[in-house]
């Protein structure tokens, strides 16, 4: 294009000038546009909360405690997989996504690549190394919604299918509403909730009727009813992220939410006034705020948990390796029934029951690292085994 252009300029004089700025504007480097900004203390969040989840594995597994009798566990269990699933929600969104058949297509099958594979070796692995005979352990597992622990991947594989052929659903409408998520985190509500009534339900928690449960079990789609909401709730955040901070912000928000809390907390583990069917909104209410409030204190100091920071570098490292840990934790995980026994005689022991389960999950997430960069020494195990 430059060659003809001089050409045409030898004819007509009077274009040099232009010429010239042309050849100066070729000459200038090229303008870097801003890349957006990570957010660090998102990441950090991520990695507190694989905490969390070894810890709990540490105490109820590891020490064989009972959520019940536990002075830890019955609190860490109302917002630790929740806020798991919440912060995956969160980073599901992606406002400059196009959706059409292709690009659905394409998202499913990196994703099922992701999820399935890694599981069911690390689940066949797992039933050869911690079971005495491999097929019963398989039979017994799969037959438990949990599937010996590794659920939580095959749950997130529903919920990232069902979001993208939402999304792609959402896309044929022409214009942008909040009202189909809104709808569609509303019917996970519903769905939820029924999981909790034992009494109208015959899936729910507690029905004397377990043999119509299996389907749900063998699938573990009573897990993906139970934790579906906050996925959603973490998705909706993140698509009105302006709206959201400016009333995390307000000074009214969250001296109301932490009131809330304390009643509904306190209603769960000690007062029980609320029967029946309205048994669950306490640990509703309590699942969504607790979560909402460890969010809010990772955005507040958000300083603290950058990379410049060691305890920020540290859980980001965590956080950027949740997958590999989750699959490989229950490899490590302790069998010290003792320690169960001595919390369940001498009670009320949450900042020393939390501490305990806190440093011994730091170890097995040092020793699940340590695993995964071995075998992520391979191309071949770091794709499949682990993503990337």
């Amino acid at each position: 294009m430059t060659k003809y252009f001089s050409i045409f300029v030898q004819k007509f004089p009077h274009l040099q000038p232009i010429k010239a700025a042309l050849g100066t504007m070729e000459n200038m480097p090229e303008i870097q546009l801003p890349r957006k900004e990570r957010m660090e203390w998102l990441d950090a969040m991520r990695g507190f909360t694989m905490i969390l989840v070894v810890a709990y594995h540490v105490a109820q597994m590891g020490f064989d405690q009972s959520v019940k009798l536990s002075s830890s566990l019955s609190f860490l269990m109302l917002f630790r997989m929740p806020l798991f699933f919440f912060v995956s929600g969160f980073l599901a969104y992606k406002a400059s996504q196009k959706w059409d058949f292709s690009s659905l297509t394409t998202m499913l099958g990196k994703k099922m690549r992701i999820q399935i594979v890694p599981t069911l070796v690390f689940f066949l692995f797992s039933c050869v190394a911690l079971y005495p005979k491999f097929w019963p352990a398989v039979e017994s597992c799969l037959h438990s919604p949990t599937k010996g622990g590794y659920w939580f991947t095959l749950v997130l594989l529903y919920m990232f299918v069902l979001y993208y052929i939402f999304c792609y659903l959402e896309s044929k409408i022409g214009r942008k509403s909040w009202i189909p998520i809104t709808l569609f985190f509303i019917i996970s509500l519903v769905l939820y909730e029924t999981c909790y009534l034992p009494k109208h339900f015959w899936w729910a928690d507690g029905h004397r009727l377990k043999k119509p449960t299996e389907f749900l079990e063998y699938t573990s789609l009573i897990q993906l009813m139970k934790f579906l909401p906050f996925f959603l709730f973490g998705n909706i955040v993140r698509r009105y992220w302006h709206k959201a901070q400016e009333l995390m912000d307000s000074r009214w928000f969250f001296p109301t939410i932490v009131t809330i809390v304390v009643f509904c907390t306190m209603d769960i583990m000690k007062w029980h006034t609320l029967r029946m069917a309205w048994a669950n909104i306490p640990s509703t209410l309590s699942k969504f705020i607790l979560l909402t409030i460890v969010f809010m204190y990772f955005r507040h100091y958000a300083p603290y948990f950058t990379k410049m920071t060691f305890i920020g570098s540290t859980l980001q490292y965590i956080g950027r390796r949740t997958l590999d840990i989750y699959l490989i934790h229950f490899l490590f995980l302790p069998n010290l029934p003792a320690v169960g026994a001595f919390f369940k005689l001498n009670k009320h022991n949450f900042a020393i029951d939390t501490t305990l389960s806190v440093l011994i999950a730091l170890i097995v997430i040092a020793f699940c690292i340590i695993t995964s960069n071995i075998l992520r020494i391979s191309p071949l195990f770091r794709k499949y085994l682990f993503g990337k």
